[in-house]
């Protein structure tokens, strides 16, 4: 455990350095290990070489950017993400995706990166199972919400669309996270429904009406109410475990009784903004 915890923390160092060069040396400084064992260690323990992972995190974040971030330029995308010029960057992400960075931006193929990635996610989930610790959760009242929702409604890997569709209302609407509270209602467990009949709302907090719109948002509202909550600081890929420690021992020793309202999160800071560890979402489960 000892040694994995220092590769654990290898990992948050990546995700907050991916513009810097990163070798085998510096990693292994990081990891407190000398740089003959790292990469066998790194290798065995996540089933990833340290160039293959540092690669993924490199375009992964790179996706992001060009889906949802269309004020950045192509060649700042490619610098800030640790490649030397745009013909670098364009030859990684077609290698990758089969898509350019530029055909990635105007329509992106979400399934076959969804599939490149589903690895990435398996080990995330892996490591998570194994963190020590129990989570903090509290219990507060929650005041209601009016939101603007985009209903997602199909697979989990395409919701890059329905993500990229919303941004573009809340953009022709000013109401970016700055100024607009962002939830999500969580109807359903990805791991436990068919692909399709996967729920999910994405949410922008709002004052008033909602005018009949193209992009199909719609006015809901958050009820208020007493929830628990705790706050994941972390992936996306992480809150899984979480959110059943929530369910299952914290549920059974609270004695609490749910409310019929679905899960809910807020999201506190985002990817790519900030590296995704350093991402903050608080995760709401609702109660009589």
């Amino acid at each position: 455990m000892h040694y994995r915890q220092r590769l654990q923390q290898t990992l948050s160092y990546i995700g907050s350095h991916l513009q810097d060069e990163l070798t085998v040396d510096s990693l292994s400084r990081q990891a407190n290990l000398s740089k003959y064992h790292f990469h066998r260690l790194f290798s065995l323990t996540f089933g990833i070489t340290p160039a293959d992972y540092i690669r993924l995190q490199r375009l992964k974040r790179a996706s992001y950017q060009l889906a949802y971030r269309s004020e950045i330029r192509i060649l700042d995308i490619a610098l800030e993400n640790g490649y030397q010029s745009a013909e670098a960057f364009s030859r990684a992400f077609k290698t990758s995706f089969g898509q350019s960075p530029s055909s990635f931006r105007k329509l992106p193929q979400w399934q076959p990166w969804f599939d490149k990635y589903r690895a990435l996610t398996l080990l995330r989930e892996q490591i998570m199972k194994q963190k020590p610790g129990e989570i903090a959760v509290n219990t507060v009242f929650f005041a209601k919400r009016q939101v603007a929702v985009l209903e997602h409604r199909g697979a989990p890997e395409l919701l890059g669309h329905s993500i990229a569709k919303f941004i573009s209302w809340r953009k022709a609407n000013n109401l970016p996270p700055k100024v607009s509270e962002t939830f999500n209602l969580v109807y359903d467990d990805p791991h436990a429904c068919e692909g399709q009949d996967f729920r999910f709302d994405l949410c922008a907090g709002v004052t008033g009406e909602v005018e009949e719109n193209a992009a199909g948002v719609k006015l809901k509202e958050i009820p208020e109410g007493r929830c628990a909550v705790f706050r994941h600081i972390g992936p996306d890929e992480n809150l899984r475990a979480g959110i059943e420690y929530l369910y299952g021992p914290w549920l059974e020793q609270s004695g609490e009784q749910l409310r019929d309202f679905p899960l809910f999160f807020q999201r506190v800071s985002f990817f790519p903004e900030v590296a995704e560890q350093e991402m903050i979402t608080d995760v709401f489960l609702p109660l009589r």
